[in-house]
């Protein structure tokens, strides 16, 4: 087991809020090694035979438990795959903390590629957080290619934060769900990008029996010469509801593109998508701008509360 060092902690603070050794469940993970762990007695953490990553077993009824997984890389030229598979058991309620973060001071490129694969059982509620981050003043770029499939059971939800605002050269985040009867899926993605940075997110939300519900946000900010992509396609099978939404801000030199789709096979789906991409208002500068802000202050306070 490896020990932190400085830097390490840093991007373990940026994408996971954690100043100390959480309570509860925990894997830490740097540069391709184990960084720490702790298991519960209702959650347990095994290490894939093949060192492939994580099983995550999640006992029925555990409530008021979480479980950290941040990541984070050093060391410039590194590349990895992780499978990660997060088994949780019927009528428990947990916080699930995730992300990645990459310092790349060097020249070569240093990328990240986890793939998340969630199993949620009968009447179990997941909140779950993924967290992006890059730093670092090298040539190298810092790559980021998340993948999460979440299959979810009869009465289940699933609230997810996803969250990439500072650093990243790359990203190509696919997520694909499938939702049984009665079951929830809330997600809520912010996400900037500046200089020449490219990011592509893609959703594929399948509402499979009566009562599921799913429900995609995505606000997003492209500054400079950017490049962003949101594809998020809800399909109804059944009696279902299912809303996608994007609302993007451009500046500068950035590029937006908004694929937004809906594909409805049962009589009773009701799928509703929205669409919004424009520059920051004229008016809202101004009025920040008279209560004493200079513009690139007042800015700065829209795009933040933007994405909040």
């Amino acid at each position: 087991m490896v020990k932190l060092d400085e830097i390490q902690k840093r991007l373990i603070r940026e994408i996971a809020d954690l100043h100390e050794v959480p309570a509860g469940a925990y894997n830490f993970r740097a540069n391709s090694a184990l960084a720490g762990r702790n298991t519960t007695a209702n959650i347990d953490i095994i290490s894939k035979e093949d060192g492939s990553g994580i099983d995550i077993h999640i006992k029925p009824g555990t409530v008021h438990e979480s479980v950290h997984i941040p990541v984070v890389l050093s060391e410039s030229g590194l590349k990895e795959t992780v499978y990660n598979d997060f088994f949780v058991g019927e009528d428990s309620d947990v916080v699930i903390v995730a992300g990645c973060g990459i310092d790349n001071c060097g020249s070569q490129d240093s990328e990240h590629d986890g793939i998340h694969r969630f199993y949620v059982g009968k009447n179990a509620k997941v909140k779950y957080v993924e967290k992006h981050y890059g730093s670092g003043d090298g040539q190298g770029k810092r790559i980021l290619n998340p993948v999460t499939e979440v299959y979810m059971e009869e009465g289940s939800s699933m609230e997810m934060e996803m969250v990439q605002i500072k650093g990243v050269d790359s990203t190509e985040r696919t997520t694909i769900a499938e939702l049984k009867k009665k079951a929830s899926l809330v997600v809520r993605e912010r996400l900037m990008t500046h200089g020449s940075q490219r990011a592509l997110s893609v959703y594929k939300v399948l509402l499979q029996e009566e009562g599921s519900s799913a429900d995609i946000v995505s606000r997003s900010i492209a500054r400079d010469r950017s490049y962003q992509k949101l594809d998020a396609c809800i399909v109804g099978n059944a009696p279902c509801k299912g809303h996608t939404e994007c609302d993007s801000i451009i500046m500068d030199e950035g590029t937006i593109l908004a694929v937004p789709s809906l594909e409805a096979h049962h009589v009773d789906a009701s799928l509703v998508h929205e669409a919004a991409i424009g520059k920051i208002a004229g008016e809202q500068l101004v009025k920040l701008m008279t209560l004493g802000l200079t513009e690139k202050e007042a800015e700065e306070e829209i795009i933040n509360g933007f994405l909040a």
